[in-house]
């Protein structure tokens, strides 16, 4: 059974400059402040992005969002006017509920005191300040435009105003990174006492500048045993700060787990709005044109009953199957294996913990719960199944793939 959307993500593609690593859907407007060219591009692309949203609502109606997720891109970026515009569209047709998640990423030296008491009459709670290191030479080599000092200086103004739910983005692995720098940006990272830490292990994307750099040979990325003792320290050192780690990549303290990441990671129906952004409508997965030209001519094609957005793609059951073990395994929780049965047959309960044997020799893949539960609760160990999620991963795909 396909369950209705009450999450939506918003893409706000608007960046200064690309980071070296950023391979998202972005558009670059330099820095020039306020120019009226900047302003005017934000505009044309939020009353495109609300022609979107009161389009999709004809053929996927809600009963309410519970969740709404700003990313982007620098969300921080877009001048508050088009940001209440947004919301004013999602509430009109969608209805945001009063006690619903709103998030917003936003970069230091990107807002202000007046802007972020804006954020609050909108009613924003939740901020993501991707911060990325406490190294200045790190935030250099990686094309950030702020510095230690700025992240400070944010932090210095959610203070002032109260603002206590917020997370810290991080990235380990970076080119030149040591074991000890990490360690230092996880201490720093703990000494602010934020709610909620996302920290993720450097990804070298296709067409990026670090992809670049590492086909010239000038990109000294740390080894591959020195980014898995990252790993291992950022799940000792949070979890003994008090943080939970209840997915991959992320930790919070108790009550502070993101509600919008979650739907994704249990497989919910979400909305995705803009540039690039993915959504899971009824049962399928689709994403939008990466760039503003091609996303604008999307929205305008979506009166025509055969739009891309209002077809139903069956999938076969191991493609499911396939979905529910990608997502449901970044979670401690695990999967529910009884479920699994129920839905897919015995038969596939076999093939994945035979495909798994290796794994539970390793001590990475355990089952839980086996005295209450026919099957058990299929989970990866921490921080070691965990850390090598993607061969476990890759190992289920081949077994399940044609």
């Amino acid at each position: 059974m396909i369950s209705q959307a009450s999450s939506a993500y918003i893409h706000i593609p608007f960046c200064r400059r690309r980071c070296y690593y950023c391979d998202f859907p972005i558009s670059v407007l330099g820095d020039g402040g306020g120019s009226v060219n900047r302003v005017q591009a934000m505009e044309r692309y939020v009353a495109v992005l609300c022609q979107e949203i009161r389009r999709t609502a004809q053929w996927f109606p809600s009963s309410g969002l519970n969740t709404v997720f700003f990313g982007g891109g620098t969300p921080s970026l877009l001048p508050v006017s088009e940001l209440e515009k947004i919301l004013v569209a999602l509430d009109q047709v969608y209805t945001i509920a009063k006690d619903a998640e709103i998030s917003i990423e936003i970069d230091p030296k990107t807002f202000d005191l007046d802007q972020l008491r804006a954020y609050q009459r909108l009613g924003i709670n939740r901020y993501s300040l991707g911060v990325q290191a406490f190294q200045d030479e790190l935030l250099a080599q990686m094309g950030r435009t702020h510095r230690v000092d700025d992240i400070y200086s944010a932090i210095a103004q959610f203070e002032q105003l109260g603002i206590d739910n917020f997370s810290l983005d991080l990235i380990s692995g970076l080119p030149q990174q040591s074991l000890s720098q990490w360690k230092a940006t996880l201490e720093k990272a703990i000494a602010l006492s934020p709610p909620h830490l996302s920290c993720y292990d450097l990804i070298v994307e296709p067409k990026t500048v670090f992809d670049r750099q590492a086909e010239a040979g000038t990109l000294p990325l740390p080894a591959d045993e020195t980014s898995a003792q990252m790993y291992r320290l950022t799940q000792q050192q949070l979890t003994a700060a008090g943080y939970t780690h209840y997915e991959i990549s992320n930790y919070a303290y108790p009550n502070h787990q993101c509600r919008h990441n979650r739907v994704y990671w249990e497989n919910q129906s979400y909305y995705g709005f803009g540039m690039g952004a993915a959504s899971f409508l009824g049962g399928q997965r689709l994403t939008r044109p990466r760039t503003r030209r091609d996303y604008s001519s999307w929205v305008q094609n979506l009166t025509n009953p055969n739009h891309e957005l209002n077809q139903t793609i069956n999938k076969d059951s191991d493609e499911q199957l396939l979905e529910i073990l990608m997502l449901g395994l970044r979670l401690p929780e695990g999967i529910d294996l009884s479920a699994i049965a129920q839905q897919f047959g015995a038969e596939k309960v076999g093939q994945i913990t035979q495909t798994l044997q290796p794994y539970f020799d390793q001590n990475c893949v355990i089952l839980g719960n086996i005295d209450h539960d026919q099957w058990g609760q299929l989970k990866l160990t921490d921080p070691e199944g965990l850390l090598f999620s993607n061969t476990i991963l890759a190992d289920l795909f081949s077994a399940f793939s044609p």
